[in-house]
């Protein structure tokens, strides 16, 4: 398969690539600063800005999907899905936030008072992002929320998996690694499930 990733350097962008270059996947490495992205074989590097839709679209054509895990500070939906579009490519993977997670019915994790104020702008673009989503018909789109807490960690191949509601271990903390979220995320890529669907992985 060929990914084309926007964000590839970041800290799970890096960790997508790690985990599709171990499943034998071809990847297109986007970046602003190219330079931030090692080089490495069965990855191509390309520096393209996700507001230029034009050069944008030239970086991901001829990819199978395009998964997005740049910030929703840094652009939105209407920056993205127009180069989609014009590039042919019919997938599209992003990279969610759990700020839009429920933990009651109707009551999102980001509406609660203990929601940290330094997430909330970045939580608010991850659900404005989803919400445009929902109303997508012509891209096959999933969208992949973490659990609250998101941190570098092992690759166990062990978690869980659900819907719209945030998931809380027995132990009563809702986390995930990047790592195990990468192996969530590929998994869905070689299988998908959700199409046009969030989904949420923790442990």
């Amino acid at each position: 398969m060929k990914i084309a990733l926007i964000g590839a350097s970041g800290n799970v962008g890096s960790r997508i690539v790690d985990e599709a270059l171990r499943r034998g996947h071809n990847l297109v490495a986007i970046a602003r600063d190219a330079g931030k992205i090692a080089q490495r074989t069965g990855v191509t590097v390309v520096a393209a800005d996700v507001k230029d839709a034009t050069s944008l679209a030239s970086a991901i054509k001829g990819a199978d999907v395009v998964v997005s895990s740049g910030r929703f500070t840094s652009f939105g939906a209407a920056d993205l899905l127009p180069a989609v579009k014009a590039a042919g490519v019919k997938r599209l993977a992003i990279v969610g936030g759990a700020g839009s997670l429920e933990i009651a019915p109707g009551k999102a994790l980001i509406d609660t008072p203990e929601f940290p104020e330094e997430y909330k702008p970045e939580a608010a673009g991850g659900r404005d992002f989803l919400n445009v989503l929902r109303g997508e018909q012509a891209l096959e789109w999933t969208f992949l929320s973490p659990s609250a807490l998101f941190i570098a960690g092992e690759r166990t191949g062990q978690f869980r998996l659900g819907q719209d509601q945030l998931l809380v271990g027995a132990d009563g903390k809702s986390w995930i690694s990047y790592e195990d979220f990468a192996v969530a995320l590929l998994d869905e890529l070689e299988q998908p499930k959700h199409v046009r669907a969030r989904f949420t992985v923790g442990y």
